[in-house]
This record gives structure tokens, sequence and C-alpha cells, in this order.
């Protein structure tokens, strides 16, 4: 018996499948129409014309995903039975014995979240009521403001509320090459320290009350404030930033600590007077629900991507739930339409729905991705059409090709003044 025979006869459908309909082929699709690579996986079946759309987006390192994808995991469910979505995505997850981990997990969510979508085109239903239907109309959404100073920042965010919508994420540019969220200003924080540009704290915790206090002065009560720290502070800064934000109700505070500190969370999370919002840097639904379960947040952001898909994720959700925890689930640039639509499918049915991150897509994403969700007056709604309502037109996503992230140069130079690398 040939090494292949023995693969196959491994691979073949452990028991009698409802149908003979198989998966015939698992493919990565990528493409940059925003300039972000994004990553979509495409499974086949053996009906004409049955095949699911997936978001695998791990923009900065998209190329190890097309490998997990193209060179690992195909060869594990062509042939199996596209109905057993958890079992296909148990077997993707425990086949490799290290599990975990962006790389792998962003492969498993592109596999997992195209059987959901096969799931919901066999069915005729769009994948929401796979999942049991509404308990809300529609996902209300948070946008993000960022300038290069107060002013402008809070320019951005008038315009924002004019259009519709209720809650705005505030940034302000910081001198150096640290700054997140907001234009980066290229000048000199300190012209005689070892690394002139550096990043410093003290300046950050002063600055960001005074732009929520100017905020509420010209944005008024009743718009939702939102704040990124992008785990950056130890656990006493953290603290001292969220008790010194009190007067100005923020919605949540995102992102206080680094993942290396996350134990200190519900400490921090138990003397702050605003809500604290973490999970982005999750990267398996084992850390998050610990976040969720151990007291450490008022919401949990994860990528559902980095969780490995819709089934991790709503289980995360249904445990959020459970002990009043609320979801806000992660959704800049480097989610794909795919994603999210996956992410509204969890918020119009789960109970624990908070907010949503929300990213309007230029009008070349809408091109590559026909039926990408559009935001309006604040609202995301998911497609009615059968699975995701979203398909790929890869004649045009051709014309998008990626490039590696660039990333990686501005994380070199998120440094403090005496040239130490920061969490960027």
């Amino acid at each position: 018996m040939t090494t292949q025979t023995i693969e196959t006869a491994a691979f073949t459908q452990p028991w009698e499948a409802r149908t003979d309909v198989r998966i015939t082929g698992v493919r990565a699709i990528v493409t940059a129409p925003e300039g972000i690579p994004l990553v979509v996986v495409r499974v086949d079946t053996s009906d004409e014309g049955l095949y699911g759309l997936g978001c695998a987006t791990f923009t900065q390192r998209w190329r190890a995903v097309v490998s997990f994808v193209e060179d690992h995991l195909a060869r594990l469910v062509i042939g199996r039975y596209p109905g057993d979505i958890e079992d296909l995505t148990r077997l993707a997850r425990f086949s490799a014995y290290w599990r975990e981990g962006p790389v792998g997990n962003n492969a498993i969510s592109g596999l997992d979240q195209a059987l959901w979508d096969i799931a919901g085109k066999r069915a005729g239903l769009p994948v929401h009521e796979l999942l049991g239907g509404r308990v809300r109309a529609a996902a209300d959404t948070y946008i993000h403001a960022g300038g290069a100073d107060i002013e402008a920042t809070l320019d951005q965010a008038e315009g924002f509320v004019a259009a519709g919508w209720r809650h705005v994420r505030l940034q302000v540019a910081q001198a150096g090459a640290g700054s997140y969220g907001a234009p980066r200003l290229d000048t000199v924080t300190d012209a005689t320290a070892p690394y002139p540009r550096g990043w410093r704290v003290s300046e950050y915790l002063r600055r960001t009350p005074q732009l929520f206090e100017a905020a509420r002065e010209r944005l008024g009560e009743d718009v939702e404030l939102l704040h990124d720290v992008h785990s950056r502070l130890d656990p006493k800064q953290a603290v001292t930033l969220a008790r010194a934000l009190e007067p100005y109700r923020l919605f949540f505070l995102e992102d206080v600590l680094p993942p290396e500190h996350w134990d200190a969370l519900p400490q921090v999370r138990a003397a702050s007077p605003v809500p604290i919002a973490v999970g982005e840097l999750t990267t398996s639904m084992t850390d998050a629900t610990r976040l969720v379960l151990d007291g450490g947040v008022d919401l949990i952001r994860s990528h559902v991507s980095m969780l490995g898909g819709l089934t991790p994720a709503r289980k995360l959700a249904a445990a959020a739930e459970l002990v009043g925890v609320r979801t806000a689930w992660h959704a800049p640039g480097d989610t794909s339409p795919i994603g999210a639509a996956a992410n509204v499918a969890l918020d119009v049915t789960s109970a624990a729905f908070g907010i949503q991150e929300g990213h309007v897509y230029h009008e070349a994403v809408h091109e590559v991705f026909p039926g990408t969700l559009r935001i309006e007056n604040g609202w995301l709604r998911p497609n009615e059409a059968p699975g995701w309502g979203i398909e790929i037109d890869e004649i045009a996503a051709a014309r998008f090709p990626a490039e590696l992230s660039r990333h990686d140069e501005w994380a070199a130079q998120v440094r403090g003044l005496d040239g130490g690398l920061i969490a960027p």
C-alpha cells in the first residue's frame, strides 16, 4: 500500500453521511483592494456550483496562512462531507499536535466559515438563521476618528456623528514614531535622547484625558466615546488612565494591558470606573474564554478568525452571555468582507452583543466582493441571501495583488526614548 493510499484511508469519511456531497477542493485567494492583504479560503464541493467562502486573514503573516491552507489543511478534508463542520475543524486543529496560534487558527477559520457558507446555501438560508435567528434587527457600530491634533480628531468625529454614528472611537497623534490610530507625526520627541523619536507614556497619559475633555465639550453628552490604548500600559498606568477618564463616561477603554499582563486584568477592571474591553490579541478560544470567565473584561474584543472561525466564536459569545460580558468583535480593515459578515451573524443572534467595530470599505472592495455589507447610519444588517450572501470576483481580485504587510516596519520603530521596543 502506497503512502498516498494510507493517507487517503486515514482521511476518509468516518461515518455514513446523509448525502453524497463531498469536498473536492480547498484553496486560498489573496487580494488587497485597500492595500491590506486579505485571505479568503474557497471550499469547492462535488455539487456543481456549490462552494463556500471563509475569512482567513492574518495580514501580517498571510503567506504562512496560505501555505497552511493549501499544503496541510486541504489534504485533511478533501473527500469529506461538508456538513460535519465541528468534526472537520477539530481535525484541522488537532492534526498539527501543537495547536492554537494565529496562523493555524486563521487557516481553520477560513475552512470553518466556508463550511457555514455551504451549509447556508444548501439550506437556502442565511447563516444567522442557522444560528437560531435574530434577537435584534441590526448591529450598532462604532467608527474611528484620529487626527494629528485634538481639533482634527474632533472635526472627523463630528463628521461621523453627522453621518449617523452614535459611537466614535477617538485617538490623537503623539510626537515621534509610536502614534496609534492617528496620523504619524515624524517629529522629534527629545533631541537629547538615544532614540529622539521615542514614545513617552507620560505624554500619552496627559494628552488622552485632554482629548476627551475637549470631546465632551464639543460633541455633547449623547455620543458614546471609546478609546484604544493598544496594549501599552502596565497595570498601575492603566488604572491611572481609567480614573482620569471617569468624568467623560467612556463606552469602553480598550486593550489597556499587553497579553503578557492579562493576569492583572481582574484587578484593573475592579479599580476602573470605565468599562474595560480586551481581546483582539487572543489567538485561541481558550485564552478568550479565560478573559471572560475570570472577570478580566466587560467586553470581549476577539478577532473571530484568530479564534478559528464562527464555530468557536459562537461558543465564546454563549460563555459571555452567562456571566454578563458583552461582545465587541474586532473588525478593522484587515477583516475581509466575509469575516465582517460572520461578525454580524454573531451580533444579531447573540444576547451578549455590546457593539460592533465598523469599517467603511472602499468601493474597490465592493467590486472584488459583491454583496459586501454597508454600514447605514451606523447600523450593520446581515444579508438575507443564503450563506453569507457574498461572492468573490477572482478576476477583479487579481488586479489587487498583495504585498508583505508594512506593520513590521512600523512596529520596529515603536520605541521609548531609550530605544527599547514598546508593544505596538
